[in-house]
Order: C-alpha cells, then structure tokens, then sequence
C-alpha cells in the first residue's frame, strides 16, 4: 500500500514508519517538526540524540534500499496543500498522528490551551474534509487515547469504544442502542482527542469515510525490532515532565539516582503498552479495515493495566532506587480501578509484550548510555492543572525549588 503517515517524525510516528516500510508498504512522511520546536521553547532535548528527517531516511535507505519520503507539511494550517498533495499522491491509507500529545503541556498556560485545540481539532478537520473534497478513499487509522474515557471508578470493564444503552419511549417500550462511551477527559489534550471521535462519527456516517480510532494507553519502551538496527534510527526518547511518560520517566531517574517521583497516593491506575506492540496494532489496524458506510470501528490498544505506586515499586526492586512521594499537579482523583476490554486486537493476532525486567532493563542501559545529556531541572513535572495546584508544587525531591517554563 502507499501509506501518508502525518506526524511521522514522532515518538510513535518514526518506529511506525520504519516498521511499516519494513512490510513492503510506500511510505510518506508528513510532518511540519513542531514536535522538535517544542523542544526548543521547553529547553530540553530528546534523551538520545536525533539526526534530522532527512538524515535518518537516508539511513534506512542505505541500509534496507527501501526509500521514505519527507514532505514538510502543516496539516493545521496548510489545507490547500494538504488537499493537493492527497490528490496529487493518492495513498490507500493514513496514519493520523499529527497532533499535540502531551497532557501536561496542553495544560501549561492559556497559550498552550489554545494551541493545543487550534492544532489538533484543525489537524483532524483539515484531514477529513481533504478527503471528502479530493474524493480519495483512504482508511485514515488515527492514535487516539485511553483517556478520553477518564479515570473515574464504574466498577465495569470499560468496552471498545460503544455502550450498550436502552433507550426508554414515552409508552415505556425500552429500545437499544448504542452510543459512543461517554468521554470524560482529563486534560484539553485529552478533550481534543474527545473531539475526535465526534468528527470521526459525522464524517463515516455523512460521507462514508473509512476510520478506525486506537485508544492506546500510555507507551513505555524505546527500541522496536528496527530501531535497533543502526545508532541512528534510535527513536526519541523523552524524559521532562511534560512529555515523558509515566514508565520511561521512572527508568530514566533510577538511571542517574533521582528519586522516582510518585504523585500524590500513586492510586492512579494506567493503561500501558510497549512501543512494539503499538506499532504492531497499527500493522494489525491496517490489515482490517473497516467498510465504507459503517460506523468508526474502535480499538483499545493497550496491553496491561497498573498502579502508578506498583510501577514505581517495580522500578525500585530492580534498580535499587529511591522512592518519593509529590504533590499531584493534576487534578485527578487519588485513587482509581480500570479495567478495559482490548479483545479486538488480540482476535487479530497480538501478542501482548508485557512488563518485564528485561526490557526495563534495556531503557535503563539507554538512560545510563546517555545520561551526560539529561538536565535533571527538566526532570520534575510542573505543569499544574489549576492554580491552586500549582501553588502546592514547589520543590522537587532534590529540594530545589520548581520553575515552569512557558
């Protein structure tokens, strides 16, 4: 297949792209860096070092003699090029992950709100109207989020996507239905990527675009089985506390003896899965498509749930580190269950790469190998969700006191 791949230059975008050209699919990148802009505004760098684009393509296709293409592009605010480049290059599928992805940076300020909405809805917009209007039937396959379901406790398996309801007539005659799960974010990323779904549900049922929708937990991990085939395919690896996940930030301060900073109870329970398995799920969406008229077809793409303090535990047990206990900048209840149905994707195959020391173990040799380049100022998250918040998050455990950046 020729595959558009938007936001290709991204954490889960580069190891899709390489995993994808590896199975003998035309492979375009989209992407316009704003993921390396905001390095440069936050003052920190990926923990492994990235050549650019350019530079790693010309790696794979040195070393595979499989060629990907780089299109600069800005899919929020480039729709008359978008439009043309989708009619000029007709791909059968697009991978959609062309959005702002950091909770906390979402929540950083009013500017980071408004660019947060402004990119991502725009982005998810401007590609579905692109399509309309060229008359292309791509399947658009887009990463979504686990949170757009929330945290709160229901004591219920949380299913893919649709509920079950019963709607009850005046006569008292109950009629079923189903409804996309009530969403119930957490943060203004996470209520862009609610958004989402909406603009996903009117354009398959209007105009009979095919989609399908990944909610995927949070991803830990660095290497895939590509990425680890030369020093400079190595994917991005973030550590700061805006854009490093919950997992990956635990090695990298067990990697140069920072105390693993839990928040609040560590109650927060999480969906995770590894950077394999998500590239893999991709593979697997791709292969099953939906057909055009019906409805979004939705996925959890998650592997395993755990308690953020379990986490830490496990992090601590096998690299001897110290564990602390910080305010929570978020605004989230201090404990929750989740319990969540991914059966969909095991039907098609998956088989789910859970926690393991070895592979913990193998981001902590990657922390360790570039640990001169971590500025252990970035390390603690600041980012508050309100301002009552932000007056409690004062000092890291180092005891220095805290500065956002914004």
């Amino acid at each position: 297949m020729k595959i558009a791949i938007l936001g290709g230059d991204g954490f889960v975008g580069w190891p899709t792209t390489l995993h994808l050209s590896e199975q003998g699919h035309d492979v375009h990148i989209i992407d316009n860096l704003s993921r390396r802009w905001i390095d440069t505004e936050l003052g920190v760098q990926s923990l492994t070092p990235m050549d650019s684009i350019q530079e790693r393509c010309r790696i794979w296709h040195d070393l595979t003699g499989r060629r990907l293409h780089f299109h600069l592009l800005d899919l929020a605010r480039d729709y008359e090029r978008i439009k043309a480049w989708l009619i000029q290059h007709r791909p059968d599928a697009v991978i959609h992950f062309a959005e702002q992805r950091a909770a906390p940076y979402s929540m950083k300020s009013d500017r980071h709100k408004v660019y947060t909405v402004d990119n991502n809805v725009s982005a998810t917009h401007n590609l579905l109207a692109a399509l309309v209007e060229s008359g292309i039937d791509a399947h658009v396959v887009h990463l979504g989020t686990m949170g757009v379901y929330g945290y709160s406790s229901v004591g219920a398996t949380i299913p893919e996507g649709y509920l079950d309801v019963d709607i009850t007539r005046p006569d008292g005659e109950k009629i079923p239905q189903q409804i996309l799960y009530p969403t119930r974010p957490g943060s203004v990323y996470h209520m862009t990527k609610s958004l989402d779904q909406i603009l996903f549900q009117f354009y398959a049922q209007n105009d009979g675009l095919r989609i399908t929708d990944l909610h995927q937990g949070i991803v830990w991990g660095t290497h895939t089985d590509q990425t680890r085939r030369h020093p400079q395919l190595i994917n991005r690896f973030d550590y700061d506390g805006d854009y490093g996940t919950v997992l990956n930030r635990f090695l990298i301060q067990a990697a140069i003896d920072y105390p693993l900073t839990v928040h609040g109870t560590g109650g927060q329970t999480r969906a995770f899965i590894h950077i394999q398995d998500s590239v893999r799920c991709i593979e697997l969406a791709l292969a099953a498509p939906p057909q055009a008229g019906s409805r979004v077809e939705i996925f959890n793409q998650m592997t395993e749930t755990h308690r953020v303090r379990d986490l830490a535990d496990l992090v601590a047990k096998v690299t001897g580190a110290r564990v602390t206990h910080l305010p929570n900048p978020r605004a989230e209840a201090a404990e929750n269950d989740l319990v969540v149905d991914n059966s969909k994707f095991l039907a098609l195959g998956l088989q789910p790469t859970t926690l393991a020391e070895g592979l913990l173990g193998e981001v902590v040799d990657v922390a360790r190998k570039f640990a001169h380049r971590i500025d252990r100022s970035r390390v603690p998250a600041v980012s508050a969700w309100t301002r009552d918040l932000a007056a409690k998050v004062e000092r890291d455990p180092e005891g220095r006191k805290l500065k956002s950046v914004s």
